[in-house]
């Protein structure tokens, strides 16, 4: 069965400098799949260039078989392939429910937005008790809370995480990796990239170990944990 999200041999460039060097990997429906690796190695590249933030000079990017490469960002968006940014990037002048609304945007479904603020509010109970507070004055964990209500908002069929965890403290790192197990378990697709590979990877079904642009490691997510060449250089 062919995967949701298929990544085929991509090459990116930031002008003469080759950022992505043949990445491939895929995402089966309803999975969770992670992609760590050091500074620089091309993670949030990967990323940016799956929701048309940048684009291949050669390889192709397909949701459930309909090719991405050509298409903008938010034709991207508007086919269910949402990014949660790095370092959050809330709107930091407009409220938690203004900034909920925003990632919905697209939407025409009235009564399906408010049923949705609803659910965002039962799964952040903290951001309910903020609704109308600037997003701006919340803590770093709240603003991810944020960030990722927003691009819930947009009913992702797959929901890409870029370093959830940078930046807060290690109570609120747990939280936000319960709270991805959390989405992925009412059915949404997830290609997590993240630093804090030990946690991402016993979260995740598969996982990618990203090098200089380039795979160097595949495999479920418990057999990457296991093996000495990820332990010896991610997990310390």
């Amino acid at each position: 069965m062919a995967a949701l999200l298929e990544i085929d041999d991509i090459h990116v460039f930031y002008d003469k400098i080759e950022a992505l060097k043949g990445v491939s990997l895929e995402v089966q429906e309803g999975q969770i799949v992670t992609l760590v690796g050091g500074n620089g190695a091309g993670k949030s590249t990967t990323l940016k260039t799956v929701s048309g933030l940048l684009h291949p000079r050669h390889g192709e990017i397909r949701l459930a078989g309909e090719r991405l490469n050509e298409q903008p960002a938010h034709r991207i968006a508007a086919l269910g392939v949402v990014q949660v940014p790095e370092g959050r990037r809330v709107f930091g002048r407009l409220t938690v429910r203004e900034n909920l609304e925003m990632g919905a945007f697209a939407r025409h479904d009235r009564a399906g937005i408010v049923e949705d603020k609803e659910r965002m509010a039962a799964l952040f109970p903290r951001l309910k008790e903020r609704w109308n507070q600037l997003a701006g004055t919340l803590s770093g964990g709240e603003q991810q809370m944020v960030a990722t209500a927003r691009a819930m908002m947009a009913r992702p069929r797959v929901l890409l995480m870029d370093e959830p965890s940078m930046g807060l403290a290690p109570m609120v790192v747990e939280q936000v990796f319960d709270t991805i197990t959390a989405i992925n378990a009412q059915g949404v697709t997830i290609l997590l990239v993240e630093q804090n590979a030990l946690l991402a990877l016993s979260i995740a079904d598969n996982g990618y170990v990203l090098e200089s642009g380039r795979i160097i490691l595949s495999g479920k997510g418990a057999d990457l944990l296991d093996d000495e060449r990820v332990q010896r250089a991610y997990l310390g």
